[in-house]
């Protein structure tokens, strides 16, 4: 679906980058801890990357970011659509071997840097394959190239909405990464409601959280690049710190948080608002793991007035397919509802052998149709048509849903809610138990911060690992309330601080990984 800007249709991801420069040509658009840039010189400088890109690269092919998340990198993205390609962010603190495998899915592409230290330079060289055209770019060179209009204007002529626009990759079950491919209409339709939705405007402030190869960015940057607000870019090491995360947001007037949930809880974890209350917040948006109700209900205590909203959605459906204004109270251990589809999203819930599910409180497989369906995944068909299947309710004409892998159902008021992931299901005692079920129960646990849970195959044992001040017996006595026998958890493992992944969920292969080693 496009959207008319003025007299034409939005087609380039680049229309926002235009329209906001024309609009505020003058206001700050993008800023990190070190440097700003304004719309006028974040469209002046995506033109001089595309231009001396333009020469060197077929158009729609990935052009790969090797740079830590700043303003330098947004800007390089915007130069790299503006050639015709679409952009693939390296995290640089990656193993190489993983770039090198990412590297090779991508078939050896140009990469483009703005880090100068040789030794890490070699490392991402080594990576890389030159005898199939792998090649490493400076950054400040290409912006030395003078601006070609007309080939600029060639390559938007030639573009069609459905080009691609990022690749994400995610972990791959074969142990390669698979790269997720999304389109410019697949964006444009996606933010257009989010920002909608959300009452996101140029005088909002988004404070960005998530790193660059994460989609939440994606939300960040492209709000911000839709309707003319500025993002501040928050340092990595901020999150380490609530004192300093929150004297960032305070002192840079932050208006908007779309953040990963880890993140949030963070803050909530270790008691930061008593340090200070970032006033001019005035929404908080959340995804990534289910919110722990006792962590949002201290954000909410000290931020009563801002909008929260709990965000579902894989990165192969563009960022997020149902969201939930939280509108009521919740108390410890109730589900937050993952709510409703977003506007031209189809959502609904499949059962094992592939009937509809509409029913309260049954459960269904999550399955996502419509405008947001990603391009599949680069350079892998057998995957992509793996999870990319014809609707199984359409006999009639070709229709290509998404199926999650996740487990939802119907609350009594009719609203979506998340159960687990199909592969959190685990066969216990000749009892099919979920996780997330047993996660839901011990938050109701007062002094319990956060949990995860995991199934040890080998001792077809239960494993509760929890952060909090609590003794096994009195989460067992409250458990006992709550759950059968047989989903009550074998080990319980205190942990100071669960382990959470760059990308801000709870890490369970490292969890798993402890486990297994103090086990000998």
């Amino acid at each position: 679906m496009t959207r008319q800007i003025g007299d034409r249709k939005m087609v380039n991801v680049l229309d926002y980058l235009e329209q906001s420069a024309e609009k505020y040509p003058d206001k700050t658009a993008f800023a990190d801890e070190k440097n700003s840039c304004t719309w006028k010189e974040l469209k002046e400088r995506a033109d001089k990357i595309g231009s001396a890109l333009a020469g060197q690269v077929q158009q729609g092919v990935p052009i790969a970011v090797w740079m830590e998340k700043g303003v330098d990198a947004v800007a390089t993205f915007m130069g790299i659509v503006s050639a015709g390609c679409f952009y693939v962010m390296l995290d640089v603190t990656q193993p190489r071997q993983r770039i090198a495998q990412i590297l090779e899915t991508l078939e050896q592409p140009l990469v483009i840097t703005n880090i100068k230290e040789e030794k890490k330079l070699d490392s991402l060289r080594m990576a890389g394959n030159p005898e199939k055209g792998f090649q490493v770019l400076d950054l400040q060179e290409l912006e030395h190239a003078a601006v070609s209009r007309e080939t600029l204007d060639n390559i938007r002529r030639r573009m069609t909405d459905t080009a691609p626009l990022y690749g994400i990759f995610t972990s791959g079950s074969t142990g390669v990464p698979k790269g997720v491919v999304v389109s410019h209409r697949s964006v444009i339709d996606f933010i257009n409601y989010f920002t909608e939705n959300f009452h996101i405007t140029d005088a909002d402030v988004i404070g960005n959280q998530a790193p660059f190869d994460f989609d939440v960015s994606v939300k960040d940057i492209y709000s911000t690049l839709k309707t003319g607000a500025t993002m501040q870019i928050i340092p990595k090491r901020a999150f380490s710190f609530p004192t300093q995360l929150l004297d960032y947001l305070c002192e840079r007037q932050v208006t908007t948080l779309i953040w990963a949930v880890s993140a949030l809880c963070i803050v909530s974890e270790l008691n930061g608002f008593t340090y200070k209350v970032p006033e001019t917040v005035n929404k908080v948006l959340f995804s990534g793991e289910v919110m722990p109700v006792r962590h949002f209900n201290i954000w909410r205590s000290y931020l009563p007035d801002a909008m929260y909203v709990n965000l579902y959605g894989p990165t192969e459906i563009t960022c997020n397919c149902t969201y939930y204004i939280i509108d009521r109270e919740f108390c410890p251990g109730e589900v937050i509802p993952i709510g409703r589809p977003f506007q031209n999203e189809k959502v609904f819930l499949l059962d094992d052998k592939d009937k509809l599910v509409e029913a309260p409180g049954v459960r269904g497989e999550i399955c996502v149709g419509g405008t947001a369906l990603s391009l599949g995944y680069y350079n892998n068909p057998e995957q992509t048509q793996k999870a990319f299947v014809q609707n199984p309710l359409n006999a009639h004409y070709l229709e290509k849903i998404y199926r999650t892998g996740d487990l939802g159902y119907y609350n009594e008021q009719g609203e979506l809610c998340y159960a687990t992931r199909k592969d959190f299901q685990i066969k216990h005692m000749g009892h099919r138990i979920e996780l997330g079920e047993i996660e839901a129960a011990m938050e109701r646990v007062e002094q319990i911060q956060r949990v995860c849970c995991l199934f040890d195959e080998a001792s077809s044992k239960l494993i509760a690992f929890y952060e909090g001040d609590v003794q096994k017996r009195e989460i067992v006595r409250v458990l006992r309330t709550q759950l059968p026998t047989f989903m009550i958890p074998n080990i319980f493992c205190s942990r100071q601080r669960l382990p959470i992944t760059k990308n801000g969920k709870i890490d369970r292969e490292a969890l798993r990984k402890s486990y297994q080693e103090e086990q000998g």
